[in-house]
């Protein structure tokens, strides 16, 4: 497994083979508590369209951490997720405002119901990471991104 901090995701406008540029499916919603219901019904619906029905176990429970994280932590009114299709490889990603407030590792203590998060995605994904979003010059947010792992399990 691969983790990346404040860096690019792997979601390059063609393939590898220098053929089809990627397909991106966006959603944009509030930053509220049902959102990440929304979102996970959103992610569930694109892998369930595109053939890539063993990522979806994996990517509902990166998704939903990811938005709630945004609700809970960032100071914005909205959110967007995308699901990046290139190739055999799915990038999710849950952008937000707040280029500010930047997720970060914590170590959670026994009992306490919060902090496990982000270890959650790492071991859940092949490959995770955190960017900025720019708009010129400008930061003007941060998009915080996963590529599910296949769920192997029962």
């Amino acid at each position: 497994m691969r983790t990346a901090m404040l860096s690019s995701p792997r979601t390059p406008t063609e393939d590898d083979d220098g053929g089809e540029p990627a397909e991106i499916y966006r959603l944009f919603a509030p930053a509220v508590p049902t959102s990440a219901r929304v979102a996970r019904e959103f992610v569930a619906a694109v892998l369930e369209a595109v053939g890539r029905t063993v990522l979806i176990e994996n990517a509902l429970v990166c998704v939903s951490d990811l938005v709630t994280n945004v609700v809970q932590h960032a100071r914005v009114d909205d959110l967007s997720v995308e699901v990046a299709l290139c190739g055999d490889r799915v990038v999710v990603s849950v952008l937000d405002g707040d280029h500010a407030r930047r997720p970060r590792r914590r170590v959670a203590r026994d009992g306490q119901e919060d902090g496990r998060g982000l270890a959650l995605v790492r071991c859940l994904s092949v490959a995770s990471g955190v960017t900025f979003v720019w708009d010129r010059l400008n930061v003007v947010g941060k998009c915080v991104w996963f590529e599910p792992l296949a769920h192997t399990g029962p």
